[in-house]
């Protein structure tokens, strides 16, 4: 009788089921990676001009670097200043609302700079920002 009230109780062991719990891990991976802001970088440090009305822009996505020796940067890549139109055209695309800010260096030429504003506002983006840094 007492050996077959152990076999009774061995069989009915009770076990945790782990799945449950792995799908809710899961699921909340996904859900932490996909509303996660990244920093979005134009490719190139620059040194840019100080401003004393310098404000925070929070909705930029769309950043385009300008270098000392006249390169646009777009996303890490150089951008030749006949593509910029087209690049601004995709970014904005993927975030209507999204602004341009260009990282200008305080040596580049005001050349450039005017292209690649005129380049955001063929694109249909209106809202250009210029980067400045506090002094």
């Amino acid at each position: 009788m007492k050996q077959h009230f152990q076999n009774l109780v061995d069989e009915e062991e009770a076990t945790i089921d782990m799945t449950p719990m792995l799908d809710v891990v899961f699921i909340m991976l996904i859900f932490f990676i996909v509303t996660a802001s990244f920093v979005k970088e134009a490719g190139i440090d620059v040194n840019r001009p100080e401003a004393a009305t310098a404000v925070k822009q929070d909705r930029a996505n769309i950043l385009i670097a300008i270098s000392d020796t006249g390169e646009i940067w777009i996303n890490k890549r150089r951008v030749d200043v006949r593509a910029v139109q087209a690049n601004i055209e995709r970014l904005h695309a993927e975030n209507p609302q999204g602004t341009v800010v260009i990282q200008a260096d305080q040596k580049s030429t005001t050349d450039t700079l005017i292209k690649v504003m005129d380049a955001s506002r063929a694109a249909g983006v209106y809202e250009v920002s210029i980067a400045a840094q506090e002094p």
